[in-house]
């Protein structure tokens, strides 16, 4: 398995939000948004960046840091056959285990919160003809994330960029049936908090409306936009 990056931090968006944490970031992602904030993590060809490191590798560097909790994140990291392994054993030390995930590719891991952000239209790139069309392609795997619903305990975190993008989430939602609206999550799209406050007030509101939760960028307050947080 290809690991850009193993680090500790807290956990800045979602239910679990403050808890410190493991990241490992895992090398390598189909899709191509427009907001994506780890580009440097999607390229699985770039033999430059990571390492190939076993489940035991892994599992023993992030033993060295001593701490409960562990996310798998990417990149797509379930896009890659290993990471079954390398939950299995991280559940043998008994590890606190998050898989963040777009829902777009399905392996029988072992966790306790599968955290899934699916892709609405505001993440299709805004030029290149063929990136639009495999992005368009890939983006959107209702069956999988259906599955990933009825398998494990999970919470459904969207970006949200304007004010369309909240219809376009209510109908998505349509799909599925029995999802606690406790478990949904909204967050603004920003890469600064000045952005993220300006929208936090009309998605707070429709959360409240909903029974939602409003998911801020913890991490962009605590330490700004920058790579290992």
């Amino acid at each position: 398995m290809r690991i850009l990056e193993i680090y500790q931090s807290k956990q800045g968006e979602g239910i679990w939000t403050g808890h410190y944490s493991v990241f490992v970031r895992v090398l390598g992602c189909p899709l191509r948004c427009r907001y994506c904030d780890t580009v440097y993590a999607r390229d699985e060809q770039n033999t430059d960046a990571g390492a190939d490191l076993s489940a035991e590798e892994i599992v023993g560097r992030i033993l060295l840091l001593d701490l409960h909790d562990v996310v798998l994140t990417g990149g797509e990291p379930m896009m890659t056959p290993e990471i079954v392994e390398l939950t299995r054993l991280l559940k043998e030390y008994d590890y606190q285990i998050t898989v963040e995930t777009s829902g777009i590719a399905f392996h029988p891991v072992v966790c306790d919160l599968m955290s899934i952000s699916p892709k609405l239209k505001n993440s299709v790139p805004l030029y290149g003809e063929q990136l639009i069309r495999d992005h368009e392609a890939a983006r959107s795997k209702p069956e999988i994330i259906q599955q990933l619903l009825l398998r494990y305990n999970c919470q459904l975190k969207f970006v949200v960029d304007t004010k369309e993008d909240l219809h376009e989430i209510e109908s998505y939602l349509s799909q599925f049936h029995g999802i606690a609206p406790d478990r949904i999550l909204l967050m603004p799209q920003a890469v600064d908090t000045a952005a993220m406050y300006q929208k936090a007030a009309w998605i707070e509101r429709f959360c409240e409306e909903r029974g939602f939760r409003y998911c801020p960028r913890m991490q962009l307050i605590w330490y700004g936009n920058k790579r290992g947080t």
